[in-house]
């Protein structure tokens, strides 16, 4: 009979234990779930905080990416542009079109005959 009291006594002592135990991890499950949430919140602000952050830095690194492939395209389009005026020019002079210069110079003589001209009936009527 007195092993049956110490076996109680021990599966007594031992329910006991693992009970305090249970106890000790349902608290502690209570406490983490409260300082998750407590956490949780700072947590959740200070990722907010941070995002905004790198959504300042990149959208900055975009602009100035942004303007950088502008500057580049603007120099590329007026390469382009003197390029394709370049072969117009070129292509009108193989069909005998005048340019510019051309009717410029065509008109200086013109004006230089007009003169002239005008000159030579003033000194015929005299």
């Amino acid at each position: 009979m007195e092993k049956n009291f110490r076996e109680t006594l021990t599966e007594n002592q031992f329910a006991k234990m693992v009970k305090d135990s249970a106890h000790q991890i349902w608290l502690a499950g209570l406490g983490a779930f409260a300082k998750a949430q407590d956490e949780g919140n700072r947590f959740f602000e200070s990722l907010v905080a941070e995002g905004e952050k790198v959504e300042a830095r990149t959208k900055k690194v975009a602009e100035e990416k942004v303007e950088e492939v502008r500057h580049r395209s603007s120099d590329t389009w007026d390469k382009l542009e003197h390029v394709f005026e370049d072969r117009v020019s070129r292509a009108l002079g193989r069909l005998g079109v005048p340019t510019n210069e051309d009717i410029q110079q065509l008109s200086k003589q013109i004006e230089t005959l007009n003169k002239s001209i005008k000159e030579l009936i003033e000194a015929g009527s005299k």
